[in-house]
């Protein structure tokens, strides 16, 4: 990527971006290893690496097939390994978004009297190249690439841009002496200047084995490298993209790779560490867990791991299970360690934790394994020793890290699809025409219940158990009848597939299990047959086989019959059986709520039956879909004569809920009461059905009710709240008072079911069925809620506009931080955890289901979020920093206001829904900065916070956060695999025909990217087209006819020119200024308006904005305290406000919409306030329906002159103060009845 400076227009920049002599960006089409799902690795004995993908079924061939390798380590966007010459390679997945890093210098002068500035500088000042710092020499022509696979961008370039602001031509920056502050204009005591020139490198080798070259003096060369580890990506307060590479030598010396992290993949050099013996093999977790085995079988753990210091500080030794066989291999997770000892022995790790690294004790699990390997979520990887096959450990949760059983994957290879069609016609011949086979299968299947649930079987060796016997061997085998009876008493239904065995086998042992190996019957319906073992693989007590040797021997000479019947042909062939030699799932992210197509051999069978089904003609469906609805009418016309004397009816039905909640009393004393409630729903003549809610509640000992008209709630939703299951029910008065009724249920269940019974007859009283239409308007709670409202063609006529605390909304299940949407029904949204998300067209989801629920286009959704609490420390001059504080201080673990407590131990997740998944660790990534330790210091408590002490500085925070997690379901499905900050879809009208949706985004790291081939058929479009900038941005909207703009993390505004659907990436940026000391940080593009939101909540607009200058002239101060904005397709306004004055409190997160947005006032007029508080984020882009144009009328001049903004004194109108400006008294506190959600 490269910027140069192209034309200056008056205060404007254009810069232009040139990828590899391509002006529209660089666009990476998503490959098959782009990982849409996870992928394990594994290596085989021929040194061949191979990948299977959660999502499928085959094993597929890495690129570079001619390299051989011995060892892999993945992560989820790189693979590194050690091939056989000893040599370590990386492979980093492609993606849309390339890896680039940015070189930059600075060019110094100072001002000499006689020529101006120029090149010569004083014997004390810096060199005239240097860093920032100005202690390094830095030329142009010093830097190069540190590795074949980088290549340049484009040559250097001057960057005319200062904390936000576009400098003067040349883009040279001034000030009094070096070092001082920089300042864009030039004054009278400038003595220097100084300008930054930036050049990016490009990381070329992705989807390919890139060799990791040494650039080290070759005395320090290390040794060739016999094993590989990486992990570390989440080390407690780790930088984001940050890997720890170790590996080990030949001669058993242990090396750290430095500076490995997502702009620099290879890093820079190896280091060595120090250890007390010489290292055969070494294991690296996500966090901090890291152990090595020793020569002498031992283990050896590294301790003191974190942020400052990623080597490490000491190691610890750990000793071997047993005396007598050392450990030889090892496997960290996050708070697991798994071990194989020499004589193949599994050895589990008990009491393993951030706390204690080195856990407690050793417990023997059953098997025997070559290898092991721990993933994502500690699930367990390992090869079997007979067999060389790779085993999956089931049952591995976080209540249960030992899992319960091991279970063989028996994909089959990429290469092994093209030998399955030649065993079709056999299996067709073999499953329809030869009844032995399938009287044999069945009764293997009927024999699983005489298998003995009290005593254990003994294990089978897998090299006996899986030895296949051809076809024609198995065919010609007449007096296998009995001995087929014989396998089929120890064999079992696999017990994932089978509830009712799962539950005997677990009540039965609960002490140890086995090794199963799936087998395949011939009939469909049937479950493959299994080695029954029992569950839990703890080897505490053994018990005596029942079966002897020799039955055994007996037994594996036939059971291939169990598992490949006559007509199916081995999935690898006679003499292909694959032997592993090694597997890594660092990478692989195993869903505990999809189940994996890896332990079920594909017998072709299916293949038959379709093509069974395919053979029938469309005609024939057509002609019998006929007759049978002849049938069906016929038969109707027969059952209503026996009917015709009835009258016809008329429904009038009553039908009441009742029950106990508890409901808040909203005058004093406020508190909970207990009440009970009746919903009693009626349907009228005319079939229309309503509701009222009673509340029967005591006051004095006197019994009275308040009741509500379903027809007339605007919203239910879900309150937070510590200690009650609450929710609130608004109506449009009550959201003009900001005093809902708030009622809370003794459990969640019961709060849920309650809320998805008020919404649907809601729903139901006011004829809302189905999915949003194309025009609704979305929005999130700052719970993560979505909320979706039908607009109606009056919300934005004027004069007589509907009140926005009027509108309906009802829930649709999922969980989104934001969300964005057109009127052709594309729905996008983000997710906390920056996982992107597209909307199916279905309804409903969560705690709505049934009929309120669309029956398909639900799916499982997961987000996570961070929970932050505030450690405060006050200055003693005795003890120095201590957690005794003065009276009058804030608690010393608190929220960020300081005004509640927050222990790690009493604070809880956000609701019963939520669950942690890490431990408590500190924040580094605070805004000002912070100390090693995580510490920020201030003058005072409240003060603005710094990260280094100074001599006035006698207090100090540091932030710990803590993730957590929700599982629901809802119309959303996942759009893998980048993660974004930010999205905006293009605001179609009615009248638009485009095929192509455009869609842009930002990245969490701060790259722009296009969205190619969106349509309302495709939503989730195909892949990123990405976007050059020359500083991360955070904002970005489209608008109509394809006006893009940006904003920058610096607060800085950008404008995108010549965006077309044949461009989708336009060509170049030009640099908006801020509005004066304003840093933005959102934007939103309509039909013609741009509105923009600065850091201090200030909403702005832009003027002079023309189709012959679509970069405007000036900004214009609208409002202040506004959170969101969002501006729709016929540039009408909404936003969320803080502070908003209602009857009785103030709101915060409040939906507002702009009144008086005409052609003519495109700032519009006066605040029409609706519901709230508690909401995050609104979008009104689909909202295209054009209201009835009616002419203002003269006596409504006077109302629209009282509801001007303070902005348009200059017209000689004053306005109302506190309806133009969401603006109230600071001094004013928040009414303890208002509700944050």
């Amino acid at each position: 990527m490269g910027f140069g400076c192209l034309t200056t227009m008056d205060s404007l920049k254009t810069f232009e971006f040139d990828a590899l002599g391509d002006n529209r960006g660089c666009s990476v089409q998503s490959p098959a290893m782009a990982m849409p799902s996870s992928l394990l690795w594994a290596v085989d004995i021929f040194g061949r690496v191979y990948t299977l993908a959660t999502t499928g079924q085959y094993w597929e061939l890495c690129k570079d097939g001619q390299l051989e390798f011995k060892r892999v380590s993945a992560v989820k966007q790189c693979c590194w390994g050690i091939a056989c010459d000893h040599q370590v390679y990386t492979y980093v997945f492609s993606s849309d978004v390339p890896i680039r890093y940015q070189e930059e210098t600075y060019e110094n002068q100072r001002w000499n009297p006689v020529g101006g500035f120029c090149e010569k500088l004083m014997p004390s000042d810096r060199w005239q190249w240097s860093d920032v710092s100005g202690l390094k020499h830095q030329q142009l022509d010093s830097f190069t690439l540190p590795s074949p696979h980088w290549e340049w961008e484009s040559d250097w370039y001057v960057d005319e841009n200062i904390g936000g602001e576009p400098t003067e031509k040349g883009g040279w920056t001034y000030a009094i002496d070096f070092p001082a502050t920089y300042t864009k204009d030039k004054k009278w005591n400038s003595c220097v200047r100084r300008r930054r020139w930036i050049r990016y490198r490009r990381y070329k080798s992705r989807d390919t084995w890139a060799k990791i070259i040494s650039l080290e003096d070759p005395s320090q060369l290390p040794d060739p490298f016999n094993d590989i580890s990486i992990g570390g990506w989440e080390i407690t307060d780790e930088p984001a993209g940050r890997l720890s590479v170790w590996a080990v030598s030949l001669q058993g010396r242990v090396w750290y790779r430095e500076d490995v992290c997502h702009h620099n993949p290879e890093g820079s050099l190896w280091s060595l560490v120090a250890t007390p013996g010489e290292v055969v093999q070494i294991s690296c977790g996500p966090y901090d867990l890291l152990w090595a085995t020793l020569w002498e079988g031992q283990a050896i753990v590294r301790e003191g791991i974190d942020r400052n210091n990623p080597h490490g500080i000491s190691w610890t030794v750990v000793e071997s299970p047993g005396s007598e066989n050392g450990i030889m291999h090892v496997a960290v997770g996050v708070n697991v360690v798994w071990a194989v000892t020499k004589d193949r022995k599994v050895w589990f790790r008990r009491g393993v934790n951030s706390h204690n690294p080195c856990g407690t004790s050793w417990i023997e699990m059953v098997g025997e394994m070559m290898m092991v390997n721990v993933g994502l979520n500690d699930q367990v990887w390992g090869i079997a020793c007979d067999d060389r096959a790779i085993y999956f450990r089931q049952g591995v949760t976080s209540s249960e890290l030992s899992g319960k059983t091991w279970k063989a994957i028996v994909s089959g290879r990429e290469s092994d699809r093209s030998q399955t069609g030649s065993s079709t016609s056999l299996l067709s011949a073999g499953c329809f025409f030869s009844d032995e086979v399938r009287d044999q299968a069945n009764s293997i299947i009927q024999s699983d219940g005489d298998v003995s649930s009290d005593t254990e079987s003994p294990r089978v060796p897998p090299n006996h158990a899986d030895a296949p016997l051809s076809g024609a061997a198995v065919s010609s085998n007449e007096n296998n009848a009995d001995s087929q009876k014989e396998v089929g008493t120890h064999l079992a239904v696999d017990p994932l597939d089978s509830a009712q065995e799962e539950a005997n086998s677990t009540s039965s042992s609960s002490e140890k299990a086995g090794l199963e190996k799936p087998e395949s019957s011939v009939d469909q319906d049937t479950h493959p047959a299994e080695l029954q073992w029992t569950n839990i693989d703890l080897k505490e007590a053994h018990k005596n086989p029942v079966l002897t040797s020799s039955a055994f021997r007996e037994t594996s000479s036939v059971s291939s019959l169990g598992l490949f019947p006559v007509g199916i042909e081995e999935p690898y062939g006679t003499d292909e059986h694959p032997f592993w030699a090694w597997v890594s799932g660092g990478g692989c992210l195993v869903d505990l709520h999809s189940p994996l197509k890896w332990f079920t051999i594909q017998t072709g069978l299916s293949s038959s039956v379709q093509s069974l089904s395919l053979s029938i003609t469309p005609a024939q469906t057509a002609a019998w879909r006929k007759q049978i609805f002849q049938q069906l009418s016929e038969r109707t016309k027969r059952e209503l004569e026996n009917f015709r004397h009835y009258e016809q009816a008329v429904e009038q039905s009553v039908w009441v809920k009742t029950g106990t909640l508890q409901w808040w009393r909203s005058w004093k004393p406020h508190k909970w009461m207990d009440v009970r409630v009746a919903l009693e729903q009626f349907t009228g003549s005319d079939g229309v059905r309503d509701s009222i809610l009673f509340i029967y509640y005591m006051h004095h000992e006197e019994k009275k009710y308040i009741h509500v008209f379903l027809n007339e709630v605007t919203i239910l939703v879900e309150v937070l709240n510590d200690s009650k299951h609450s929710f609130a029910l608004y109506t449009p008065e009550r959201t003009k008072q900001r005093w809902p009724i708030r009622l809370a249920a003794a459990t969640e269940q019961e709060m849920h079911d309650w809320l998805a019974l008020l919404s649907m007859c809601c729903c139901e009283s006011r004829r809302i069925q189905g999915p949003p239409s194309h025009h609704a308007v979305w929005s999130v709670t700052c719970k993560g809620d979505i909320f979706v409202s039908e607009p109606s063609p009056e919300l934005e006529a004027a004069p007589h506009l509907i009140p926005c605390d009027q509108m309906f909304w009802r829930q649709i299940g999922g969980h989104l931080r934001l969300i964005e949407c057109n009127s052709q029904g594309i729905v996008w949204g983000i997710g906390y955890d920056h996982t992107t998300w597209v909307y199916t067209g279905g309804y409903g989801g969560g705690f709505i289901q049934g009929l309120a629920s669309s029956a398909d286009n639900i799916y499982m959704q997961s987000d996570v979020k961070c929970v932050y609490i505030y450690e405060n420390q006050r200055w003693n001059p005795v003890t120095g920093y201590s957690s005794r504080g003065l009276p009058t201080d804030r608690y010393m673990w608190s929220d960020a206001s300081g005004l509640q407590e927050c222990t790690k131990v009493n604070t809880k997740p956000p609701s019963p829904q939520w669950s942690w998944v890490s431990d408590w660790y500190i924040d580094f990534n605070v805004s000002g900065g912070t100390d090693r330790e995580g510490w920020q210091y201030a003058a005072d408590f409240p003060a603005s916070y710094h990260g280094h002490k100074t001599m006035k500085d006698f207090v100090r925070r540091r932030r710990w956060v803590r993730k957590c997690k929700i599982v629901t379901n809802g119309p959303w499905l996942e759009v893998p695999p980048i993660t974004l900050w930010d999205i905006s879809i293009i605001p179609s009208s009615a009248a638009d025909e485009e095929d192509s949706i455009a869609v842009w985004a930002i990245s969490d790291k701060g790259d722009v990217l296009c969205r190619l081939e969106v349509t309302q058929q495709n939503p989730a479009g195909t892949s990123w087209l990405h976007v050059g900038t020359d500083q991360p941005f955070i904002s970005v909207s489209v608008g109509a006819f394809y006006q893009v703009w940006a904003i920058a993390r610096d607060g800085s505004a950008f404008y995108r020119g010549s965006v077309s659907p044949k461009r989708p990436a336009g060509d170049c940026w030009y640099h908006i200024p801020s509005p004066q000391k304003q840093k933005l940080k959102q934007v939103s593009v309509g039909r013609t308006s741009v509105f923009a939101l600065d850091k201090n909540g200030n909403l702005w607009y832009r003027q002079g904005i023309t189709p012959s200058y679509p970069q405007g002239s000036s900004w214009d101060h609208v409002s202040n305290n506004i959170r969101k904005v969002s501006v729709g397709p016929l540039d009408q306004v909404w936003v969320i406000a803080d502070k908003v004055q209602g009857s009785h409190s103030l709101s915060c997160g409040t939906v507002c919409h702009r009144k008086g947005v005409q052609p003519l006032e495109p700032k519009g007029l006066s605040w029409d306030y609706g519901i709230g508080g508690g909401w995050e984020h609104i979008t009104v882009r689909g909202n295209a329906t054009e209201a009835p144009k009616v002419a203002l009328q003269d006596t409504s001049e006077e109302h629209l002159a009282k509801s001007l903004d303070p902005e348009d004194g200059e017209n000689g109108r004053k306005g109302d103060q506190s309806k133009a400006n969401v603006m109230v008294i600071e001094g004013q506190e928040l009414d303890r009845n208002a509700v944050s959600c």
